[in-house]
């Protein structure tokens, strides 16, 4: 069997649930107040993984491109009302969870932390700026997203991943 194969339901369930369909509920407790006042404005965090294919990640990547087209979908649907959704795209991010993994790929193969760090982003196709990127930079990008310096901003999804996407 393959990998996307070997997925259970329940993964493929817990994936829609945690990656979209906690946005969606999010959603329908915040926007309808944010229509009656006539302004608000909507983040929603997808992946990189949801451009590129990896068979381990498929129920994560799906449920990722599901909350990309629900961003732009809803993004249509209430900005007459004054609201603003768009979506961001963080590439690989230096987050504790990134630090495990490179943790754990150094005992495996018994390297450096250094090294390990390396063969992860070789692992993804490299990063042109060098790095990662850092929760700091995702964080600032969604404050600006939700800023009135961004107030002609709709519908759109911003990539933050150091130019590793190399698509267009």
């Amino acid at each position: 069997m393959t990998k996307t194969m070997d997925l259970s339901e329940e993964d493929w369930q817990q994936n829609f649930n945690v990656n979209l369909f906690s946005a969606v509920r999010l959603d329908k407790v915040l926007v309808d107040g944010m229509i009656k006042r006539g302004s608000g404005a909507v983040v929603h965090v997808t992946s990189v993984s949801r451009r590129k294919l990896a068979g381990d990640l498929a129920a994560y990547a799906a449920a990722k491109a599901a909350l990309a087209v629900y961003s732009k979908s809803l993004a249509s649907e209430v900005a007459p009302y004054g609201v603003r959704v768009n979506s961001i795209t963080p590439g690989f991010t230096m987050t504790d969870a990134a630090e495990e993994r490179i943790e754990q790929l150094a005992n495996e193969n018994n390297i450096s932390l250094d090294q390990a760090s390396q063969l992860l982003v070789d692992s993804i196709g490299g990063i042109p700026l060098g790095r990662p990127g850092t929760p700091e930079e995702v964080a600032e990008l969604v404050a600006f997203l939700v800023s009135d310096r961004s107030s002609g901003i709709v519908g759109s999804d911003i990539v933050i991943d150091g130019g590793a996407l190399r698509t267009i």
